[in-house]
């Protein structure tokens, strides 16, 4: 595990593949850590000839933690007012770039899921040099019209934090059960696996809650997104229930020739059966993009 400090704050990383390949970023979503992008999905990555980075965004995981900062307000929030709120969006995407310097990286291809595709269009909109592909899963524009969570989906975002480490991976489990893909049911002990991993590793709800409201505060993308140039994949599940699929669908619309990829019976995870598929079309994205490039 290493430590790059920019904007501010400390992020933790790892890389992995070789270091003179074409480097792939991966940004990953709301309270997730870097272990949340499976090992073996890496590994695939990798073997494809790139450099793949994963981090963790600040608030989560071994990188800075800013209990300093507070709770945001909801339902000052929920009501226009975005005082409480203590970074935006547009924060964790300079952050990014701020790894990306201090691995002296010019340009990346960039992947990112849920709240991480949001970070992702974000770095591409604000920093289009940085950016050599973009891939954008399970993810959705800002505008509060699309993307929209089914009620049960929705609440889980409005649980409290739990007590015990047991009623966290019990709570991570039954989520985990209402968000993941149908048509790939992950098993009960591998659900559990990946709780622990991550109840151990690094426990930040209240950074969790930071993050939550940076993405309620943050604009809408689609104008920026407009503008976007580099080679762009789309993926997302049809049977998403905490982003629906039309927020990957506007996604799409809004970046010209983006490529859009739903997969019948994904829901909002990247189940193991769709590692092949889903790393294949990132590569031939990264392939894309470096045709273009000349």
């Amino acid at each position: 595990m290493a430590v790059a400090r920019t904007n501010g704050v400390e992020l933790a990383y790892e890389t992995l593949g070789d270091p003179a390949a074409p480097p792939l970023l991966l940004i990953m979503g709301l309270g997730a850590q870097l272990i949340d992008w499976p090992q073996e999905f890496c590994d695939l990555l990798a073997g494809q000839g790139l450099r793949v980075v994963r981090f963790d965004n600040r608030d989560a995981g071994l990188s800075t933690q800013l209990d300093d900062l507070g709770i945001p307000d909801f339902a000052a929030l929920m009501a226009g007012d975005r005082s409480s709120v203590p970074y935006l969006l547009a924060d964790l995407a300079a952050d990014t770039a701020g790894l990306l310097d201090a691995l002296s990286i010019t340009s990346a291809h960039v992947v990112g899921a849920s709240m991480g595709g949001m970070v992702a269009q974000q770095l591409a909109v604000d920093r289009p040099d940085r950016v050599a592909s973009l891939c954008s899963i399970m993810s959705t524009t800002g505008d509060r019209t699309v993307g929209r969570s089914t009620p049960e989906a929705a609440a889980l975002l409005g649980r409290p934090p739990a007590g015990s480490r047991e009623e966290v991976l019990a709570a991570a489990v039954a989520g985990s059960r209402v968000i993941g893909s149908p048509g790939f049911p992950a098993a009960e002990e591998e659900l559990l696996r990946r709780a622990a991993a991550k109840y151990d590793r690094a426990y930040r709800p209240l950074g969790t809650l930071r993050q939550y409201a940076a993405v309620i505060a943050s604009p809408d993308r689609t104008p920026g997104l407009r503008q976007v140039k580099v080679p762009t994949l789309v993926v997302h599940g049809e049977d998403d229930p905490l982003v629906g699929v039309s927020g990957g669908r506007a996604t799409a619309a809004a970046i010209p020739d983006a490529r859009l990829l739903t997969v019948p019976g994904m829901g909002h995870d990247l189940p193991r059966e769709l590692w092949p598929r889903i790393t294949e079309a990132i590569t031939e994205n990264v392939l894309r993009a470096t045709a273009a490039a000349g």
